[in-house]
């Protein structure tokens, strides 16, 4: 099924520029490594889809920043707008397609994160109301409730879809990588190089585990496509 007036908006900074704001690891393969993938799967969906970087970012913080990128979607003539980010490796193409079709049905969409924030929120225009928007409690746990409560008042119904963890700092790489199966074997060597190397409290037993888990991965031909 086509959805030519829904368009996905991957509103996430440059790996540089993630190493300002997020104090994982000194260097940009992780962010680089998250990006990629992030588009990987979403050219999966087959879907339009736009990346706003801080080079197209314009506002003073991250709500002005954000609520300008989802109307600028909307002024290029489409009328449901997908967000997502770049910080949730568990994020699949069925998602993007789980949303897509319940906006054809008018339904707003929130892909919930484990911190309270969210990975994903699909919108109709009708939906989007910037002087609201610009009001939200942004990057603090109170922000999905939030949006909710704001839909709900437009006596629309609020599709969730599952919780899925995101990355800001090192504890989360610490839940992600438990999930090795689901992120792919590139990023999992990327997070368990990470974890052995900065975080302290990283036990050794689990260092030797996810040390013969990806060495298990990583012998088996051609590496995994994510």
């Amino acid at each position: 099924m086509e959805h030519q007036k829904t368009a996905i908006l991957i509103f996430a900074n440059s790996s540089k520029e993630e190493m300002k704001h997020k104090a994982i690891a000194k260097d940009s393969v992780l962010f680089k490594k998250l990006n990629q993938k992030t588009l990987c799967t979403v050219k999966k969906a087959k879907l339009p889809y736009f990346v706003f970087t801080e080079e197209e970012q314009i506002g003073h913080n991250f709500g002005e920043r954000f609520t300008n990128a989802i109307q600028d979607i909307y002024a290029m003539g489409f009328d449901n707008v997908i967000t997502i980010g770049n910080d949730s490796p568990q994020l699949t193409a069925n998602h993007l397609l789980e949303s897509a079709q319940q906006l054809q049905n008018n339904n707003f969409v929130l892909g919930p994160s484990r911190d309270g924030g969210f990975y994903l929120m699909g919108l109709h225009k009708s939906h989007f109301d910037k002087s609201s928007f610009l009001k939200l409690p942004w990057q603090t746990r109170e922000l999905s409730h939030c949006i909710s409560q704001i839909i709900e008042n437009k006596n629309t119904e609020v599709v969730l879809l599952q919780t899925l963890f995101d990355i800001d700092d090192t504890s989360d790489l610490k839940k992600i990588v438990n999930l090795y199966h689901k992120i792919g074997s590139n990023l999992l060597r990327i997070i368990t190089i990470i974890l052995s190397t900065q975080s302290k409290d990283w036990n050794p037993i689990n260092k030797q585990y996810f040390t013969i888990i990806t060495a298990r991965l990583f012998n088996k031909g051609s590496p995994q496509l994510i």
